[in-house]
């Protein structure tokens, strides 16, 4: 995981479809494009995506071993899966991982609940419990050098190895130490993370705006080829 501030010490199966091409992002100002299935996503993935689930953050790396990403937003409809935001992300220094482990700098691999948001900064207007606390705040230097400072002004738990319904805060490790966590949503600071997944501010102000617990939002993530199966 990133380093943790100083109180926190940080369906059905279906068959893969080719990968949605859209322009990189928001796609609200041209309408939402309306899919039948879930781009890249193989029959072993989707069925790790609870049934419930109306809200689905996918984040796809652009390798095992790449700290780089896309992220794209779907709200299911009526008429099918609307994409609703398509951006460029950050995950890992060293890419993803079925077996996270703590400082392995990798990004878990899996299907997870976001249920929690909080922050340095003020609530932007998120429908999913916000916790702002001074706790938040973080110092030191990326892998590229780069200031984290700013890195938890905004943030959402990805629920691996935590406990849903408190505070990203929360040191509550079901599975154990060893096994990591503090894995979260948070602000870009220019470079790789220790295992987190990062976005620019303004599209972490527009994802935490987007998630709406009434649509029991999950996030999808890991390496294209991993997500494909």
């Amino acid at each position: 995981a990133d380093r943790q501030p100083a109180a926190g010490a940080a369906g059905a199966p279906a068959a893969p479809v080719r990968q949605l091409r859209v322009a990189r992002g928001p796609l609200e100002a041209r309408g939402p494009r309306l899919l039948q299935r879930l781009p890249g996503l193989g029959p072993r993935t989707l069925a790790e995506v609870p049934a419930g689930a109306r809200q689905i953050v996918v984040v796809t790396g652009k390798g095992i071993d790449s700290a780089r990403s896309d992220l794209a937003v779907y709200r299911h409809t009526a008429a099918g899966w609307a994409a609703d935001a398509d951006w460029t992300a950050r995950n890992a220094l060293n890419g993803w991982t079925r077996r996270h482990y703590d400082d392995d700098l990798r990004s878990p691999i899996g299907v997870f609940g976001l249920t929690d948001a909080g922050g340095r900064m003020p609530d932007p207007g998120t429908k999913l419990p916000y916790d702002q606390s001074p706790d938040f705040a973080t110092q030191g230097i990326g892998f590229e050098g780069e200031s984290l400072a700013h890195s938890f002004d905004y943030v959402v738990a990805i629920n691996y190895n935590r406990e849903a319904g408190v505070s990203p805060l929360d040191l509550t490790r079901p599975l154990g130490e060893a096994r990591g966590g503090g894995i979260w949503f948070h602000v870009d600071h220019g470079g790789p993370t220790h295992g987190c997944v990062s976005l620019s501010e303004d599209h972490m102000k527009a994802l935490l705006r987007m998630l709406d617990p009434r649509l029991h939002p999950v996030v999808v993530m890991g390496d294209a080829a991993s997500l494909s199966h």
